[in-house]
């Protein structure tokens, strides 16, 4: 498989993200090491996602979005996992927490134009 390179703003995303995922799997499913099966599928539809994103480097956070990329059930299990995580990443990882708090200040760029989402 084909290794991705990813810009600094988007590697961040994919950490914070499996940050969140890990915490939220620990805490509402138990795991100690690794991801659940489906916390893990998650995880890469995620970063299936961020590899597509059409804004790239300029990408705002997903609640500010223009373009809405997952498929519907993916948002809610996201959002779940952010309301849970979320609270807790101050604690876990704050560093993590407080950057992506200061990228949803950023005003989202305006849409791209047209590209398939796959």
């Amino acid at each position: 498989m084909e290794q991705v390179k990813y810009g600094q703003r988007l590697e961040r995303e994919r950490s914070t993200m499996t940050k969140m995922i890990r915490v939220y799997c620990r805490g509402r499913h138990g795991t100690k090491a690794n991801l659940c099966d489906a916390c893990q599928e998650l995880l890469s539809y995620a970063f299936l996602r961020l590899e597509k994103c059409p804004f790239g480097e300029r990408k705002p956070t997903c609640a500010k979005c223009p373009i809405h990329c997952y498929q519907p059930q993916r948002r809610e299990q996201v959002k779940d996992i952010m309301r849970y995580a979320g609270p807790r990443m101050l604690l876990r990882h704050p560093i993590f927490a407080i950057r992506h708090y200061l990228d949803a200040l950023v005003e989202a760029p305006e849409k791209p134009s047209r590209r398939v989402m796959l």
